[in-house]
This record gives C-alpha cells, structure tokens and sequence, in this order.
C-alpha cells in the first residue's frame, strides 16, 4: 500500500531522512519508534505534504500513485490523514462546521456527491457517542479550551467521519491519561480494515499495548535501523535505542 524507497528529505538546509525505506502493505498497522531528532515527525510531514519540508531523493507511493507529485490537499482526497501531536485550534470555526467541510472538500475531489445536513448529523452523533465526546462540544470553536484528551479524540472523530485510506497517527499518546488513551486507541482499532493501513509514530511502548501493531520498526538517524515484531517494542522499552543510534551514527 504505502512504498518508500531511499527517501532523503532536509529542513531549513539540514538532512533529517537520509535513505529511509519502509513498506507497509494494505491492512496492516505498522509502528515507528525512535529517539528524539531520529525524524519520525518529518516522515508525518514529508508524506502529508507540509511545507518548508524537501524531499531531496527517494520516492513515496500509496497505491502505485507518486505521493510526493501531489498537493497536500490531493494527499488527503486520496485518503491519507494525519493526526498531530498537537492538535491546532481554530478559533471561529465550529467543529463540526470544519469536520463537514473538510469531508465535502474530499468528496468533491473524488468526484462523489456531498453528505447532507441530516446524513452528517447524524454520522456526527454516533462517532460523538462512540468516542465519549459531549454533541455539544462540537458546536464550539475547533479545539480551543479543550483538554489534550478532548483534542486528540477529536482528531479520532475526524477520522471516524472521513474514512481515510492511510492514517498517520503522530506520537497520538502525547498528553493522554489512561482512560483517555483507552478512548483513543479504541477509536483506531475501530478502523483497522482490510482495504486501510497506518503507521503509529510513538515513543513509548504503553500505546502499543492498545494499539497492536502487526510490525515494528525502529528509526534512528534518518534511517531505519531495525525491523521486527510487536516483541521489538517490549526489547526497546527495557533496553532504550542507544545501540541503533550508535549503529547508524
């Protein structure tokens, strides 16, 4: 599904990727795990498009199609999402206003027609309901004066209403308490499919205790410097990334 190859790609003039490949295939959830200033965060935003970030060699495909040839808004009318560390507020700009915007934008990038008022409200109700959000904090202004819970299981109805095709959840447990980490990862597991992959970027192991993830990769340098099971989590949790770090140094 997502296919990148000898990926190098430098911000502000330094090289952060420098020959990262990576395959995650279709139905699948894959983890990245790495010291700080290994990169994870700059592959979030490579893939997604963001600016002042510069792909110098390498590629990137979802589905055969060259993911960096397109726009970021292109990115995500073909179904990649991206979900902050930090979540952005947006004063003056109800929730489910941006939400329905947000999903029309896609549809009529795809060629589908609009979801109705009535279709969205009502989509809106459940995904509230399922995530534990109060209907009425959606009337309010996008994540200004939420808790850091409440804005990353915003983030989860976004994706709940917009059915990505990729997910790129990064470091999605910052901030969380356990109750709201439970909410959280129920919220993705309730996405995994057949036909959508992810790739979970974090830096510690307790996400992936709700999140389960079929590979895990570990990043370091720019590079990644090792490849294994879910078991690979429990090794860095008790033993750290010095080792990689050295390796790739």
């Amino acid at each position: 599904m997502l296919s990148i190859r000898n990926l190098h790609a430098q911000v502000d003039g330094k090289e952060i990727l420098k020959g990262l490949t990576l395959e995650i295939p279709k139905g699948e959830v894959h983890a990245i795990m790495g010291p700080n200033g290994a990169g994870k965060s700059t592959l979030s935003y490579v893939l997604t498009g963001r600016q002042g970030y510069t792909v110098t060699a390498g590629s990137a495909h979802l589905d055969g199609e060259d993911l960096l040839a397109l726009a970021p808004d292109e990115r995500a009318a073909r179904g990649v999402f991206l979900s902050f560390q930090y979540p952005l507020e947006i004063p003056g700009v109800a929730a489910l206003t941006f939400v329905r915007t947000a999903m029309n934008a896609q549809r009529r990038a795809r060629g589908e027609p609009e979801v109705s008022a009535p279709e969205f409200l009502k989509l809106a109700r459940a995904a509230a309901a399922s995530l534990k959000i109060d209907y009425e904090m959606l009337k309010r202004a996008l994540n200004v004066g939420f808790s850091g819970g409440e804005k990353k299981r915003m983030e989860i109805l976004q994706m709940a209403m917009l059915q990505p095709r990729f997910l790129i959840l990064d470091e999605t447990d910052s901030g969380l308490d356990i109750d709201a980490l439970k909410i959280v990862a129920d919220g993705v597991n309730a996405l995994r499919s057949p036909e959508r992959g992810m790739l979970v970027i974090t830096h510690y192991q307790r996400l992936l205790d709700y999140i389960r993830p079929d590979r895990v990769h570990v990043l370091a340098d720019g590079r990644i410097a090792a490849s294994g099971g879910p078991e690979l989590a429990l090794d860095l949790e008790r033993d750290g990334y010095d080792k990689y770090a050295k390796a790739a140094a």
